[in-house]
């Protein structure tokens, strides 16, 4: 357990994005599975409107930080081209 002030602040604030980083990370692979087991399905039009809700979901987490610019738009990417 954390002894100074500022080490019980640190701890706080860990706990606190971690529980973040989770929401996004859950949020961001259910729709993603959602996605290819509509694209499994052979629903590509329902799998297409889903699109824009998987894409905000991956954009939200790179900014926030869960993912980093380049590997959100490697999902994206991979995304759109399973989408076609």
């Amino acid at each position: 357990m954390p002894i100074s002030k500022s080490a019980k602040k640190a701890l706080r604030q860990s706990i606190k994005r971690k529980k973040r980083n989770l929401w996004y990370k859950k949020r961001m692979k259910s729709l993603i599975k959602k996605f290819h087991s509509l694209i499994d399905a052979n629903k590509k039009e329902e799998a297409k409107k889903l699109l824009p809700s998987i894409y905000k979901i991956i954009d939200k987490s790179a900014k926030v930080g869960v993912l980093k610019k380049r590997a959100a738009a490697r999902k994206k990417s991979k995304i759109a081209k399973k989408a076609i």
